[in-house]
């Protein structure tokens, strides 16, 4: 007697067609590339890791500078020969310069921003804004050198009393770390003309930038009460 086999069950496959394939955006978490093929798409919504370290770093300067700032105090409160110091006229310049700077660099991101995303326009530089701030911000620098060669005109060095000593070491630090961002500023114009500018590159450099003119007006006032 014959005997009939019956035919097993078909299952049916929920898996995602397009993955199977090997045609899915996501390549099984391998690549980066959408199924559309829009990398800007990938760079929008990548996370960026630019945007973290930047706080960081913010968060380091901070503790610095709030160091020092103690250090003053302490030093103040328990010297005989601290003397009032006049801050030479050049800073209150140096602080406008350094304003301008952080409006140009607005400017600029919102001109880079139109480029980036596909609003191109052919007679328009767009990193025209970022040459004019890292001009200013080159331009406060060799204010402050200005300014520490009137100290030194009138007799005051890095060691003739606290006052000086104080003064010499926030505004130099100070500018260092602008010096940083110029820097930064420079990498962004490369970046720009090589296109492979992100986002995040260009947003974390004016945290920076203008977390550099808060500092200053800080310091600026800090000087002027204390010294």
């Amino acid at each position: 007697m014959a005997t009939t086999v019956p035919e097993p069950p078909k299952i049916e496959d929920r898996r995602d067609p397009a993955r199977l394939s090997g045609n899915a955006g996501s390549g099984g978490g391998r690549t980066l590339v959408p199924a559309q093929g829009d990398m800007r798409a990938v760079k929008d919504y990548s996370p960026p890791p630019a945007s973290t370290g930047i706080w960081v770093v913010l968060a380091s300067i901070t503790m610095s500078f709030a160091a020092l700032t103690s250090a003053l105090v302490v030093r103040q409160g328990s010297a005989l020969d601290w003397r009032h110091l006049d801050l030479p006229r050049i800073l209150y310049f140096n602080t406008l310069v350094l304003f301008a700077s952080s409006v140009t660099l607005e400017l600029a991101r919102r001109e880079v921003g139109s480029f980036m995303g596909g609003l191109r326009d052919q007679a328009v530089n767009p990193a025209r804004w970022l040459y004019v701030t890292l001009f200013l911000g080159l331009l406060f620098v060799a204010g402050q050198y200005v300014a520490w060669l009137q100290l030194r005109s009138q007799g005051l060095f890095l060691a003739t009393n606290p006052n000086s000593s104080f003064f010499y070491v926030l505004t130099a630090l100070h500018a260092l770390h602008v010096m940083g961002g110029l820097g930064g500023l420079v990498r962004v114009i490369r970046r720009l003309h090589l296109s492979i500018l992100r986002k995040s590159t260009l947003d974390a450099t004016s945290r920076y930038w203008h977390f550099m003119d808060v500092l200053w007006l800080y310091l600026l006032l800090l000087l002027w009460m204390k010294l």
